[in-house]
């Protein structure tokens, strides 16, 4: 970063998972970094510890994505300790309350996946959008906001419809900003994760690695890390994908490949 200004980033849902990936590979690209989690909780700190031992500038954001009234305290906080932010990802996201049958959903558990998974991401990010139009940003930096939706925004899973619903809502969302913003030269970016072992698949993982030994379920037979995710989300914060905005990146290993 010879040059320009330190890249800054805002990563929702960090204190654990994917989200915490994309910190620690960000941190080590040289990016501060603004955590985030529901509650400022052990697991929390713990990941700022993390990302303080590697030398960038950090800061803990405690604070529920859901709640839309957060988010302009949320974005101050992290600007008032890291500087301007160039880069948005919005990776917090919940799950099903429990899976079963689509007939089965209950406008609970439906709302929940929606108000996290999609109308938090649309609502932050216009909230970001917005403070960075009011600003000069010839600074040398590669600006960027970066969703994960999932493969359930284009491959059902019938036991989670309503997160299946709610992740195609959210690769809406950077659809949404990438028109909107690709003339403000702030680049969007889908990211759809697959099979990722993280505490959201704990109690499924045995069954996919199953599936991927024995059915092939992967190109690239194994599951993913939030190591792989992380570095992903870091090459294109960092404007390693130039010319390049609106894109879905498939962090699958290959599982959505059509064959016979």
């Amino acid at each position: 970063m010879t040059g320009a200004a330190r890249q800054a980033a805002l990563i929702t849902g960090s204190s654990r998972g994917i989200g915490l990936g994309a910190a620690l590979a960000m941190a080590r690209r040289g990016f501060a970094v603004a955590l985030n989690g529901p509650v400022d909780d052990d697991e929390l700190k713990g990941a700022e510890q993390r990302i303080a031992e590697l030398g960038v500038p950090v800061v803990r954001i405690a604070g529920d994505v859901a709640d839309l009234a957060q988010h302009a305290r949320m974005l101050d906080e992290a600007e008032a300790a890291i500087g301007p932010l160039s880069t948005l990802v919005n990776n917090a996201g919940v799950g099903v309350i429990s899976r079963g049958d689509p007939l089965d959903v209950t406008e609970e558990s439906y709302d929940r996946c929606q108000a996290v998974n999609a109308k938090a991401q649309f609502f932050l990010s216009q909230a970001w959008a917005r403070r960075l139009l009011t600003r000069n940003r010839n600074d040398g930096r590669f600006y960027s906001l970066i969703n994960v939706s999932s493969s359930n925004a284009e491959a059902v899973a019938e036991p989670r419809g309503e997160y299946c619903v709610s992740k195609a809502a959210s690769a809406m969302v950077t659809k949404v900003f990438a028109v909107r913003l690709g003339r403000e030269n702030i680049a969007c970016y889908d990211i759809r994760p697959g099979l990722i072992e993280t505490a959201m698949t704990k109690p499924v993982t045995e069954m996919y690695k199953r599936r991927i030994d024995e059915e092939g379920l992967t190109l690239i037979r194994r599951m993913g890390s939030p190591d792989d995710v992380g570095r992903i989300m870091a090459t294109l914060a960092a404007g390693d994908l130039p010319y390049t905005t609106g894109e879905v990146i498939h962090a699958d290993a290959g599982m959505l490949v059509s064959r016979f």
